[in-house]
This record gives C-alpha cells, sequence and structure tokens, in this order.
C-alpha cells in the first residue's frame, strides 16, 4: 500500500510526519512519544495542516483486497 498526500508541498515538514501518522490512525499521544513532542503540539500541527489543505490518496496495487475476480468466482 502506498500513501499520496496531495498538497504536501504546502506543508512543513514536521506538519507532513504529524499528518503521515496520523492519516495510519496514529493518535496525539503517540505521535508525540515518536516525534519527541507534546501531544498539544502535535493537535496544533495537525490542524495548521489541515488549514493548508491537503488530500491523501491511498494506492492499493492490483487486487491485494480480492475483490475483482472472475465471474466464476461469483456464487449463484
Amino acid at each position: 500500500m502506498q500513501v499520496e498526500i496531495r498538497g504536501a508541498e504546502k506543508l512543513s515538514f514536521r506538519e507532513k510526519q504529524v499528518v503521515t501518522l496520523k492519516e495510519m490512525g496514529h493518535n496525539n499521544e503517540q505521535i508525540g512519544r515518536k516525534l519527541k513532542l507534546s501531544a498539544s503540539t502535535v493537535a496544533t500541527l495537525f490542524n495548521r495542516a489541515k488549514g493548508k489543505g491537503y488530500q491523501v490518496v491511498i494506492v492499493i496495487p492490483g487486487d491485494s483486497m480480492n475483490l475483482f475476480g472472475t465471474d466464476e468466482d461469483e456464487e449463484v
């Protein structure tokens, strides 16, 4: 799986780090521990990033989720 952040050029390095970890499901406390920041600083960075506008696109290669099987795979 690949995560693409569109509009990342608008974000600072720290904002990109926070956005990436937030979009992966981490909470402010977890991110703060990992980046050696307070949870409130993480929240501030995330809110600034949201204000600058960005979009996250997840690219999943091939049929790794097994959603596009052949017609023969379908039950009648």
